[in-house]
């Protein structure tokens, strides 16, 4: 198998291919803008390195990888909208640098050149591609709303987090890697296997990133630090904390998370502060920790040989211990 950089360049050479001016200008010129941000490219190289564990040239899936990858960055778009968001990867937001309106265009279609990538394959894999796609994109719809519904509940739980973040993240790094696996041919048994592996490496992933808005370095981070904070979301780090903390300071940072603030840096210099005290940064840390053996352990039983397992399980361990 390629090294992780090598499916990387490959695919970044493919979409600066496929991301050409067409007319209107103010259509296209956002999807540029956004595809051309960067990001880790997580999920297309996923879909890359599945296709080739399970013996077919990666390449015949770059389609699929970039379908994802299309899909991914429209629903960034969207969200940079619902969440007021000023930066995306330390750059304007598409309704920054243009305005609302043409964020919403632009995203839709992005949307529907997603769903055309498919139309690149023979009619079956088409079809498992497009009802896979289909699945995912509702749910990823459904973990949004509950992020959003979140927001104004002092009463989530933690189960009803971890589903959240199932919805509106994992599944897409599931199915990206599943994707690879259809292209490829692999058996249903084991297309099923990959989509686990990628969905228990997407919690992890979300995880990670939770803990990163917090923690992170802004230099590295690429998005505002503390953003979750300031939007009072309840992140895994939030709700653990109010399970651990003494009565007082509960109701302390409950009531942090109901204000908003035109100078947020107090409040998320507290709020960071009880999340070290209370032991909620710690058991965040352990619990993406948790989810990535987690798929390890799905990893072990693919029907691919070692040497591809392990190439997979490094990617695995890059996103657990990653700054960005």
């Amino acid at each position: 198998m390629q090294e992780i950089l090598d499916y990387q360049t490959v695919f970044v050479n493919y979409l600066q291919a496929f991301s050409k001016e067409r007319e209107p200008k103010n259509l296209y010129g956002p999807i540029n803008y956004i595809l051309q941000l960067g990001g880790k490219r997580l999920r297309p190289v996923l879909t890359l390195m599945s296709a080739e564990a399970f013996n077919c040239d990666y390449e015949k899936a770059l389609d699929a990888a970039l379908s994802i990858e299309i899909f991914h960055n429209f629903s960034l778009v969207h969200d940079d909208i619902m969440d007021d968001a000023p930066l995306r990867r330390g750059k304007q937001t598409v309704h920054e640098k243009w305005d609302i309106n043409t964020g919403i265009l632009s995203g839709d279609a992005m949307l529907i050149m997603a769903y055309q990538l498919f139309e690149n394959y023979e009619p079956s894999t088409f079809q498992s591609l497009a009802k896979l796609f289909g699945k995912t994109a509702l749910e990823v719809c459904e973990g949004q709303q509950y992020d959003v519904d979140f927001e104004t509940r002092d009463d989530v739980t933690v189960s009803e987090y971890l589903k959240m973040i199932e919805y509106k993240t994992a599944v897409l790094v599931g199915a990206a890697m599943k994707m690879g696996a259809i292209v490829a041919g692999a058996s249903k048994q084991d297309q099923d296997k990959v989509y686990e592996f990628g969905r228990f490496l997407g919690i992890a992933f979300q995880l990670q990133d939770d803990y990163l808005d917090a923690f992170g370095d802004p230099k590295t981070f690429g998005k505002q630090v503390g953003g979750d904070i300031i939007e009072n979301k309840k992140t895994y780090l939030y709700l653990k904390a109010i399970q651990f903390l003494a009565p007082s300071d509960k109701v302390l940072l409950q009531q942090l998370f109901t204000v908003n603030l035109e100078d947020n840096v107090e409040k998320i210099e507290t709020v960071k502060q009880f999340f070290i005290s209370s032991g909620s940064a710690e058991e965040t840390q352990n619990k993406i920790e948790s989810y990535t053996n987690k798929a390890f352990s799905v990893l072990e039983t693919l029907s691919i040989p070692e040497e591809k397992k392990l190439l997979l399980k490094q990617f695995g361990n890059t996103l657990m211990t990653r700054k960005v």
